[in-house]
């Protein structure tokens, strides 16, 4: 009886290689990372990494981009299952965050690989482009659980989203600096802080 072979798939392989990058930029810095060494953490060959990506940029763009699209999939998700911004809350502090992407477990990956992309002027416009999709993201939050509510906020919606992604991240690096100061819950716990000045009821 022949055995059937089958081949990973494209996303498979660029998962794969998502996963390596991650490990070998934790282990040695973007900047020290080469190609040869994600592909191998992978188990690949370097032919293997350019028939994915044209270069270690192309890699981290897509990796950005793929984390940008997974945070999507999942809140949305979650609005549909919780209509309440109280409930939605919980499911976020319950949320399995092992399931996440790379960049989605380690905040302190996910804040390099921005800087890393920021810092070259030609790279910025890609940057931009997942800011103002994660930008978009929380205003679809605020927009839907306010009116799940049967309120109006305060504040325009777009405004208050790209204030509370600003809290996000500055939570996020305050965390990485000074975790015995900053709790886990410190983004959502600001976030219940701030309901009645945009006007979201919590029930």
């Amino acid at each position: 009886m022949s055995r059937v072979r089958t081949r990973p798939t494209r996303d498979d392989t660029r998962e794969k290689l998502f996963e390596a990058a991650a490990r070998v930029f934790e282990e040695l810095g973007i900047g020290g990372a080469s190609i040869e060494a994600i592909a191998a953490a992978a188990g690949f060959t370097r032919g293997a990494f350019y028939s994915n990506f044209k270069s270690r940029d192309e890699l981290i763009i897509a990796m950005l981009e793929n984390h940008v699209e997974q945070s999507i999939r999942r809140i949305h998700d979650l609005l549909d299952r919780h209509k309440s911004l109280a409930d939605f809350i919980d499911a976020l502090k319950t949320m399995d965050r092992s399931r996440q992407d790379p960049l989605g477990r380690s905040p302190l990956l996910h804040m390099e690989m921005i800087l890393f992309v920021a810092r070259a002027e030609k790279r910025r416009p890609e940057l931009a482009k997942r800011l103002r999709a994660r930008r978009r993201l929380v205003t679809d939050i605020i927009e839907t659980t306010a009116r799940n509510s049967g309120r109006t906020t305060i504040l325009n919606p777009t405004w208050a989203g790209a204030v509370v992604l600003a809290l996000e991240d500055g939570f996020r690096l305050h965390r990485l600096i000074d975790p015995e100061t900053t709790p886990p819950d410190s983004f959502l716990r600001a976030i219940g802080d701030l309901q009645r000045a945009m006007g979201i009821s919590a029930a």
